[in-house]
Formats: C-alpha cells, structure tokens, sequence
C-alpha cells in the first residue's frame, strides 16, 4: 500500500489534468502543480504488437487522455486544442495552466517517421513554449533516438520500465537542432505524373512532401512543386532504393516483420540481392550519382558553387544528426590538421551546416564499423541544389529520415531541381549518452569558424522565403482563440 502510494506521488510529476484536456470536465479543489507534465503519443504499429501494448501501459500510468493513440488522433489537432485550453485558461488567471505551458515536454513513441512528425508539428504551430520531444524508439533504425541516446532497441513494455522512462525524460537536457527545407520542382510532364510513389501509403513524414497548393506562393504555372522537411537526413540513390523494397515487403508481408532483428537481417540481405554489394554487376555507372544530377552549394556567406562528386558514388547523404543506418556516423571525426584547408568543421547540430557524405556501395559503407570510419566527405553547406540532367533516368529514389520514396522524372525536361535549405531549429531532449553536439555545448571544441555563428539569421534567405515556405505543411499555424486577452498572456 505504502509502495502504492509512493508509485502514485511519483506520477503527479507527469500527470495533466483531465480539466485541460476535455472540455466540460471538473476542476480539480487541490491544484498541484507537476514537476515534469507529458503528451504522449504512441504509434501503435510500430513495432509489431509492441507499440498497442505500450500504448495501454502508459494509459494505465497517467491521465489516459494524455496518451494520444497516433491512429486515432492527429497530433496537430491535440496539440492546438491543448494550447488553445491553456491560453484561455491562462487569460482566465489559472496558474497551474501557466506552470504546465511552461514545463509541458513531449514522449513520442514510434520509428524516426513518427518522430519527424511530432517535429514538424510543433514546428508549424508556432506554439508559445514550443516543448521539447523525447522519443521512445519503436521502429527499424530509430536513428533520431539514438542520436540523442535514448537507445535504438524496442523498449520494454512493463511499467517499471516506462517509469524509469518517464523519470528519464524528466532530467533529459534540452538541446536545440536545425530543421532542414526541401523543394522539388520540375516542368509538368506531357504525360504521367511525377507524384511521389511511396512503397505503402505515403507516411506521415513525408506529410509534407507534397504537391504545393496553387495559393502557395511556391507555386508555379506550368510546374509541379513539391515540398517538405527533415531533421536527421535526406539521401538519394542506391541506399534509399533499399530502403524502399524493404517497405515494400513490409507492407506484402506485415506479418514476417514483427521482430526488429529479423528485420534488420532483412534489410542486409536486400542489401546483397539490389546487388549494394556488388554494384559494378547490377548497377551501371549511367545511374550513379555524378552522372544523374550536378550538384551546388552555398556556404554560409556565399554564392552558389559547384560541388565534384566522384564518379564512383552510388548513393549521397545529407546528414544533421550523427547517427544513419542503425546508428553509424558517416562523418566522423575529421582529421584536425586537415580540417582547415578542407574548410570544414566538427558536426554540430544547430550550426546551420548540413554534412554531405557519399557512398560508392555496400563495402564502402562497412568501413562505418570501424572506430574511425566514415563515407566520403564532401562538403558542409548551408544549402545545397540538386539538378538532374536532362533524361538522366526515368526516374529516382530519395528517403527523408528512413521513409523512402520512389521520385519520377520528366523524360523530356532538364530543369529538375531539388534544393534543401535551413529552416531553423526545434527542441530535442537529450539523455548523457547523447551523442549529438552543439555549438553552444562547452564540452565540445567549437572550431573560429563557429564563434560568430548564428544559427537562426535569416540574412541570406532569398525572395522565396515568406510566411507561406516557413511550415512544413502538417498543421495550421496556432491561432489564439476568441475573447483570449493577448495583452494578458506572458
């Protein structure tokens, strides 16, 4: 009984009121304001049977309307109802709605899609208090969970373990990270279209890239535009065709994809058979890298200028966080006595550098294992272009943050043109085996080249950057509700 209510002393720390969460629901007479309050939110298929039983688990620990199930309610529309309730609870003079603004912090538990969605809701909300996510990993890579060291196996289930969780995430440091912004536009094909093709549903992450609406000031007549973002990387190539058949068979045969191991071991032997391994026999130089796009980048303070791309890579890495593929850093640590006259820097994650590492194949790729491999480093950017030359291919695969895709080309157009921009920053949670480094971290080395860095100057946007490019297109900017006091809110 003791122990009982110890546990139950424990779980205010988290615990939202149900007042703030359902409409017409009582005030509670004692409020007791909590230490570190959560949203969940689970998506329950992930990770086989796991992710619907650790979404009960959960239910059972806290306010169960605080634990949001990502298949029956979308995040953007808790979110806003949430934010709009304390507003107006605020307006209203209720301190405890203050205090849980104030400190609310997000759990979400899925794969880096579901993580990449959560982000890029918060995001487009412009939320007053944005709050920082902690992700519970409940996929195949989960190298956003890693990054930040909340691991990259499937969690426990029980509720001591997600106790030990919840107290994680309540002393977790929060870490800014730069958010990235992809456009893709080519002239309109004669026939056919160039819509993504996704190998199941198109996944919430890729929510965004999308067609642009006429009214989106990104459009153009006469053109298809595509949008959307992402945190950890953006890949192109042989990798991402990998992926993309591995979710395809996934989606064939659910059923033999209910063990992260197994699926793991499946992705090497696709690896072998797309021939990753053996790309000279099965993948003709026409479709590596080199000979499909030409590529340019802008350093911080630049112009645009044209990055050399070995004609060997098969496959390219736009890397944020240091963690790919299960876990493995491409970028490594550089050399010091090189890192001058390559003009590059240590892999912060909210310098507003993006690492662009490349890939000759499989073997190539292995070399991560060892302590101080990595890819081919090509350059750090502030942004980068990709332009696909004219019939280069019929089409290509690209992945943002695991989720691949299979990208249709215009035969007959030379003016296919991906560009990733910074977008600014959002707020992660971070455990001691972070892995992750910031500029403003004092245990890490910042280079002369990072002391005068600003991470969120917008000096060098051009005309396209209005209110309109600044959302990632998975939910309505917040608005505060009607008869809310604006002058009152802090």
């Amino acid at each position: 009984m003791v122990g009982d209510m110890k546990s139950e002393d424990k779980l205010r720390d988290f615990y939202v009121p149900n007042y703030m969460l359902v409409s017409g629901s009582d005030m509670p007479k004692v409020k007791i304001v909590p230490s570190c309050p959560v949203m969940v939110f689970v998506n329950a298929k992930s990770g086989g049977q796991i992710g619907g039983e650790l979404l009960l688990t959960y239910r059972s620990l806290l306010n169960e309307n605080q634990v949001i199930d990502l298949g029956e309610k979308a995040p953007d529309k808790v979110l806003h109802t949430l934010y709009v309730t304390l507003e107006t609870l605020k307006s209203s003079g209720d301190v405890l709605a203050a205090e849980i603004q104030k400190r609310l912090r997000i759990i979400v538990a899925g794969g880096d899609g579901t993580v990449g969605w959560l982000l890029s809701v918060v995001s487009d909300l412009k939320l007053p208090h944005p709050p920082p996510i902690a992700p519970v990993p409940l996929g195949t890579g989960n190298n956003i969970h890693f990054a930040f060291g909340w691991g990259k196996k499937n969690p426990f289930i029980d509720r001591q373990s997600v106790l030990t969780f919840l107290n994680q995430v309540k002393t977790a440091k929060e870490m800014n990270i730069d958010s990235w912004h992809i456009i893709m536009r080519m002239r309109s094909p004669t026939e056919g279209s160039c819509d993504p093709i996704a190998p199941l549903e198109l996944p919430h992450s890729l929510h965004a890239f999308h067609r642009v609406s006429q009214t989106d000031t990104l459009n153009m007549e006469g053109y298809q535009t595509f949008r959307g973002g992402f945190w950890n990387y953006f890949s192109m190539g042989m990798d991402a065709q990998i992926s993309y058949d591995f979710h395809a068979q996934r989606k064939l045969h659910a059923e033999k994809f209910k063990n992260q191991l197994v699926n793991q071991g499946t992705y090497l032997k696709l690896g072998c058979t797309q021939g990753w391994f053996c790309a000279s026999l099965s993948h003709p130089s026409s479709r590596n890298i080199a000979h499909q796009t030409k590529i340019k980048i802008m350093k911080r303070q630049g112009q645009w200028e044209d990055l050399l791309i070995p004609r060997s890579i098969r496959s390219i890495v736009c890397l944020n966080l240091p963690s790919f593929s299960g876990g493995l850093d491409p970028w490594g640590k550089p050399n010091t006595k090189k890192v001058q006259y390559r003009d590059l820097t240590p892999p912060y994650v909210d310098d507003g550098l993006i690492e662009i590492v490349g890939f000759r194949d499989a073997w190539h790729g292995l070399i991560l294992l060892a302590p101080k491999g990595h890819g081919t480093r090509l350059a750090q950017a502030n942004r980068i272009r990709f332009e696909f030359c004219k019939g280069a291919a019929e089409h290509t695969f690209m992945r943002i943050d695991g989720e691949p895709w299979k990208q249709p080309l215009p035969a007959d157009d030379d003016t296919v043109v991906v560009e990733i921009s910074h977008f600014g920053q959002v707020n992660m949670l971070a455990t001691p085996l972070n892995r992750s480094k910031s500029v403003n971290d004092p245990m890490s080395p910042v280079s002369s080249h990072d002391e005068d860095d600003d991470s969120n100057d917008e000096e060098y946007e051009d005309a396209e950057d209005t209110e309109e490019k600044r959302k990632f297109g998975a939910s309505d900017t917040f608005k505060f509700p009607d008869g809310v006091d604006i002058a009152r809110l802090t």
